[in-house]
């Protein structure tokens, strides 16, 4: 596998060889300061991956537009941006970059990259896998999951709406019964609906994705790759994933749109920065 590495520092350039080397031991890297340099490489060698810097100050070509000549010359490339200013992350759209890392790099981010690209044998493995944009889904292993209560799936979708916070049986009845009665029946249904999403993860061996004591429930947002979280943490291919929709199959999420769409508006990214 053969990496293309540009960056105007050469000290960084040689830190980002050398942890790229420490996780793919035996990889074929070329790293270059300028982007006269490194468009020569790319019209004579195959890249499966560029790591670009995107404030290039030694060039009047930020890594924006290297990226666009990039991908003329080899289209099925892909691209990773590196940079120190996180709000260039939505600048990625415009060229479809498949991830975005903030320096210095930490290596478990860089294993992150490379796994949502080659795999899971870069990093530690998560089994559970959640998608909040367009109609709620769940997969462990690769496989849907299926759940015995359509309200039992909803509770899930609920608790990854709070990432990782707790809510109680009130707060969470309030939401799936909305106007319902807060009585002994509901409370035993809603007990009901707990234990069926229970076994439905511990059937799968990953009853630890859910938390729970008296009167309290929460997810292990450790153990789960959802695509909500990384668009939240400013992952480039979780914003290209956006669509507009979030869980679109519960009513009560319709709420969390415009915040979700704010995230994404270009006036209010530029209003954020200045």
């Amino acid at each position: 596998m053969k990496f293309l590495l540009v960056d105007d520092i050469k000290l960084v350039l040689e830190e980002e060889c050398s942890l790229l080397q420490e996780v793919m031991p035996g990889c074929q890297i070329c790293s270059c300061c300028t982007v006269a340099e490194a468009i020569k490489y790319v019209r004579k060698e195959t890249f499966q991956v560029a790591f670009l810097d995107i404030d290039l100050g030694n060039s009047d070509m930020d890594g924006i537009m290297l990226a666009k000549q990039i991908k003329e010359i080899q289209p099925g490339i892909q691209i990773i941006f590196v940079t120190g200013f996180k709000e260039y992350a939505f600048d990625a759209f415009s060229v479809h970059a498949t991830g975005y890392l903030l320096k210095p790099i930490q290596k478990e981010h860089l294993q992150r990259e490379l796994t949502f690209l080659y795999g899971e044998e870069y990093t530690k493995e998560k089994r559970v896998r959640v998608q909040t944009f367009g109609n709620f889904a769940v997969w462990v292993d690769d496989e849907p999951l299926n759940f015995g209560r359509q309200k039992s799936k909803e509770l899930f979708a609920y608790l990854i709406e709070r990432k990782g916070a707790g809510v109680t049986t009130r707060e969470a009845c309030a939401v799936l019964f909305e106007d319902g009665a807060y009585d002994l029946s509901q409370k035993s249904y809603f007990q009901n609906i707990v234990a069926d999403m229970r076994n439905t993860f511990k059937s799968r061996g990953v009853e630890e994705v859910i938390c729970k004591s008296y009167n309290y429930l929460a997810v292990n947002i450790d153990k789960i790759d959802c695509d909500y979280y990384r668009f939240l943490e400013g992952d480039a291919k979780a914003i290209n994933q956006y669509n507009g929709e979030f869980m679109s199959n519960y009513s009560w999420a319709e709420f969390f749109v415009p915040v979700l769409n704010q995230e994404v508006e270009p006036n209010s990214r530029q209003e954020d920065f200045l």
